[in-house]
């Protein structure tokens, strides 16, 4: 409890991990300054903080209280390159991310999930399966919940953790016993120089794991294949395309688990989740708890009663014989393309908010296959409509409230609309809930009949 009694430290980012980082450290004794580039009449807690004894900077980062400071703990998504942070690090500032922080506290062993796509889907069902099985397990990190409120509360048996390649920049002991890297496709580039850096900072999930521990992998995905080739720790595979000779593959309607000459075959019929995708991320999920000894009827039962997440390919609506559908999650090209897949034409298509650098290439088969209307919306419209405009009508609209309506007026009966950006959301929303908060809401104000 007296690690950071007296010292300065500063929390950089005031979105939730930041003011939960702030208030483990004042708990502790410390004197905290929470700094944030925001000015601060856009932190609503600001008054209820202060009363506890924080200090703000806000409106820029003060280079001043960073160089002065005992250590620096940055919130998910805050570049490392800020030059107060440079500044303080070329003083020997440690600086470290929340999850390395909190995982320091914490003695219950560990799962991280990371890759471009399935993450929450497969974190919740992790999580899930090891509920069920009756273990006390924290389920957050870049999910929702910060890694950092598990400290306070005592008797974890594990720790379900989905972790950013952001968050995976500023670890240094961080160490999960299970790590799983579900999938890697171009994403975040506007925050990395090239596709190489993206996957470094991914396989810094693998840094400190030890023989002992077990690696998770896609063996379909040849660029985890390839980043992976090199780690020292177990590694298990799971694969749409065959059965491994031992680890989790599909067969026949069936995903087949085969570990120490024993197989156990799960009727892919009986999931709630449909798609491809969500085959990956349930094969994906059922590895560590059935290594850990959770009984495979058990394990099944829990993520056959799965439906899906909110903001993830959920029906929203039928109306007039044209179904609604809100993939707000869907933040990057890969997604796009995998919710795609799942529909069948003709589909309506929302995509847009703010650029994140990618290449929109790999959308072009399925807009060709599939989308008889693109209606863009946001920062990237101008992009996305230069590498994919040409191949289908396409729209612009200049709220998301605009789309829904344009999208209702054009679409045909037995055709479906999908909101799926391919974008962040920080353009024209806080997040990619409110943005789907706003979809939805927009599609169920729509009137059940054309008047006139």
């Amino acid at each position: 409890m007296d690690a950071y009694r007296d010292k300065q430290i500063v929390v950089v980012g005031a979105g939730r991990s930041g003011r939960s980082l702030a208030e483990y450290f004042l708990s502790r004794g410390a004197r905290v300054t929470l700094s944030d580039s925001r000015p601060l009449d856009q932190f609503r807690e600001a008054d209820q903080l202060q009363k506890k004894g924080l200090r703000l900077d806000f409106g820029g980062h003060t280079e001043e209280l960073f160089v002065a400071a005992d250590l620096i703990a940055i919130s998910p998504g805050v570049p490392l390159e800020l030059p107060s942070l440079a500044a303080a690090q070329r003083r020997s500032v440690p600086v470290l991310g929340e999850i390395e922080i909190a995982s320091r506290e914490l003695s219950a062993p560990l799962v991280g999930i990371t890759g471009t796509n399935g993450k929450s889907t497969t974190t919740t069902l992790i999580g899930g399966i090891l509920q069920d099985w009756g273990r006390k397990t924290f389920v957050g990190g870049n999910l929702g919940t910060p890694l950092i409120e598990a400290v306070d509360e005592s008797g974890w048996d594990w720790l379900v953790v989905e972790i950013s390649s952001f968050q995976l920049e500023a670890i240094e002991r961080f160490r999960p016993r299970y790590g799983l890297l579900l999938n890697l496709t171009e994403d975040h580039l506007d925050r990395y120089p090239d596709m190489d850096a993206y996957m470094a900072a991914k396989k810094q999930l693998f840094r400190n794991m030890q023989t002992d521990d077990v690696a998770v992998l896609n063996g379909d995905d040849p660029l985890v294949v390839q980043l992976t080739s090199d780690l020292h720790c177990r590694k298990v595979y799971f694969s749409s395309s065959t059965v491994p000779a031992e680890g989790m593959g599909l067969e026949g309607g069936e995903i087949v688990w085969k570990m120490g000459g024993e197989e156990i075959r799960f009727p892919v019929s009986q999931l709630r989740l449909k798609g491809l995708h969500n085959l990956e991320n349930v094969m994906a999920a059922l590895i560590p708890p059935l290594l850990e000894g959770c009984p495979a009827e058990e394990a099944w039962r829990s993520v056959c009663a799965f439906s899906g997440l909110d903001h993830r390919m959920v029906l929203v609506r039928e109306l007039n014989g044209v179904c609604w559908y809100n993939d707000s999650k869907g933040t990057n090209v890969g997604s796009v393309v995998k919710s795609l897949a799942g529909l069948n034409p003709p589909v309506t298509l929302i995509a847009g908010g703010k650029d994140k650098g990618g290449d929109y290439s790999p959308l072009i088969e399925m807009i060709r296959e599939k989308v008889c209307r693109l209606i863009l919306i946001g920062e990237a419209a101008d992009r996305i409509e230069g590498a994919l405009g040409g191949l289908t009508e396409t729209l612009r609209a200049a709220t998301l409230e605009e789309a829904v309506r344009l999208a209702h007026r054009l679409t045909p009966s037995g055709g479906s609309v999908l909101l799926s950006p391919g974008c962040s959301s920080f353009d024209m929303f806080r997040s990619y809930v409110e943005r789907g908060e706003v979809f939805v809401r927009a599609v169920m104000e729509l009137p059940a009949k054309e008047e006139g």
